[in-house]
């Protein structure tokens, strides 16, 4: 982990986050800024900065990530199925909107429309 790092900050327990997620690798927490109804993060523990830092042996914890993804949004109040859904978005670099320089996931949901940050439909 990184010491000047927000998100492995609260990934130690040094900085409060409500989480609703944790194992040795990830741990999944609300955005304090929502742009829907559900936004949720998922932070990997290891500090990584970026999918422009990813390689090929980072391919299975990323697939461990990938399948939490649902599990969470499911639990967390997304409707299951065609007619719900959720969105995950990974933003990668300052011109692709990434704010912290840790990888996460954003996992986005609920009632549309969205009216914040989330694009209407991408």
């Amino acid at each position: 982990m990184s010491d000047n790092c927000l998100f492995c900050k609260i990934a130690r327990g040094e900085i409060p986050a409500k989480k609703v997620y944790e194992d040795d690798e990830f741990v999944a927490f609300h955005d304090i800024n929502p742009a829907a109804p559900l936004h949720l993060l998922v932070v990997p523990k290891h500090h990584i900065a970026s999918l422009l830092d990813v390689q090929a042996d980072d391919a299975q914890w990323l697939g461990r990530m990938m399948t939490l993804a649902p599990k969470l949004a499911q639990e967390n109040g997304c409707t299951p199925g065609y007619e719900g859904g959720f969105r995950i978005v990974v933003n990668t670099g300052i011109e692709g909107g990434q704010e912290i320089a840790h990888l996460h996931l954003h996992i986005l949901g609920g009632p549309r429309p969205w009216n914040k940050r989330a694009a209407p439909a991408a």
